[in-house]
């Protein structure tokens, strides 16, 4: 499985409105200069995600978006799955297609666990994690 730049730049997009301030609204100017993303490239990542109900826009001179729930409900595998499509590292195969006794031992042992691992560390982690650093992992020194 990889992330497209889509997947990786909505995370940007929805991070960096974020740290803003939930009354702050960010323009996508200046979100593309912060973050060195395309412009219109991130006005197209703003419609799935003004669509899929991640942000909303404020009109006027001091308009921008805004996060449209709290960060801490935003949940990086809904994210991505609405960005990405389905996150499996292999489809399921086809009712047309034949499925060898080796084959289905690869999928469920190897890829429905990864699969299955993904799904765990991505429903852990909201926005509000992201930014507050609480996804770090904690390191133990030996001397």
């Amino acid at each position: 499985m990889k992330i497209s730049t889509k997947g990786r730049y909505g995370v940007r997009f929805l991070l960096d409105i974020a740290e803003q301030g939930e009354n702050k609204p960010s323009t996508l100017a200046a979100i593309s200069e912060r973050q060195g993303i395309s412009l219109a490239y991130l006005g197209q990542i703003a419609i799935i995600l003004k669509q899929s109900g991640y942000i909303r826009s404020i009109k006027g001179s001091n308009g921008g978006f805004v996060l449209a729930k709290p960060s801490q409900e935003i949940q990086l595998d809904e994210l991505l799955n609405t960005l990405e499509g389905s996150m499996k590292v292999v489809e399921s195969p086809l009712p047309s297609e034949e499925e060898t006794p080796y084959r289905t031992a690869i999928r469920i042992g190897l890829y429905q666990k990864m699969d299955e691992a993904v799904e765990i560390v991505l429903k852990k982690l909201t926005l509000d994690k992201l930014i507050s650093g609480k996804n770090k992992p904690e390191y133990m020194y030996y001397i």
